[in-house]
């Protein structure tokens, strides 16, 4: 069972300018039913419920300069905070955490949005297989602007389609398809040593897709699980925000999965 989390939230929020100003995204809410009542609750909390139940028990969140309402928020949940103090990349965030992974599997989740489905899915199969990473996939209408995968059918998994993934590129200007990264993951403690031999250019970020794609190269094994109904609610931008508060609203339940 992976029963840790790193949860990046170092992030500025430019897009949702300007209430992240003053409001980390993490703490911007989505509605949901708790005993028969409608209320909201801040993205972190939908984050690490859908974690916790599939068995996630250690937390670590990646924060940065402007972290500290989301720590007070945190505070007394024994959560182990981690800090990433200038903004250089998600791969750069997850590196902050390799202490708390001490030599153990973890999942990656960033801090904008959360998934109705998938997790247990990607926790099962980290189980069986025991591959270097799990991606959860999803098909995207605009590729240029997602980590974009290259893929081999390995079956079903879970009334899924699973894949081998041969290539793993960010942004790609050409994308070789459709198929974009969800910002969820499974990973073995090997992305660490993967995103420490990335050779990042002046002034560029380090993205995860760097290290993952170094995995895959090295000879790794990387899974893709792709997902059809489920659905990522998306705090990022504004459109996204109303979007995933409209499904929130009209889809309440006492967790998200479908």
């Amino acid at each position: 069972m992976v029963n840790k989390a790193v949860i990046t939230a170092a992030g500025k929020g430019s897009r949702m300018k300007y209430i992240t100003s003053v409001l980390p995204k993490a703490l911007l809410p989505l509605f949901r039913n708790e005993d028969g009542k409608t209320v909201m609750r801040p993205v972190i909390d939908l984050i690490m419920d859908s974690l916790q139940e599939v068995g996630v028990k250690k937390f670590c969140i990646v924060v940065g300069k402007h972290g500290k309402l989301l720590m007070d928020y945190l505070f007394e949940r024994g959560v182990t905070f981690v800090f990433q103090p200038e903004p250089k990349g998600f791969g750069d965030a997850v590196l902050r955490a390799e202490d708390f992974s001490n030599n153990d599997p973890f999942f990656v989740h960033a801090d904008d949005g959360v998934l109705t489905g998938g997790y247990k899915e990607a926790n099962s199969l980290f189980e069986e297989v025991k591959p270097d990473a799990i991606l959860l996939i999803r098909e995207v209408s605009n590729p240029k602007r997602y980590g974009i995968v290259s893929i081999k059918e390995k079956g079903e998994y879970m009334s899924h389609k699973l894949y081998i993934v041969t290539q793993a590129e960010e942004k790609p200007l050409e994308p070789k398809s459709n198929l974009g990264i969800s910002a969820v993951y499974v990973f073995s403690p090997k992305i660490f040593q993967s995103l420490k031999r990335v050779i990042v250019e002046e002034n560029k970020e380090l993205e995860l897709t760097y290290g993952i794609q170094k995995i895959i190269e090295d000879g790794g094994e990387v899974y893709a699980i792709k997902l059809e109904k489920e659905k990522w609610l998306n705090v990022g931008d504004p459109q996204s925000y109303y979007d995933a508060l409209m499904y929130s609203y009209k889809n309440l339940t006492t967790t998200f999965s479908i």
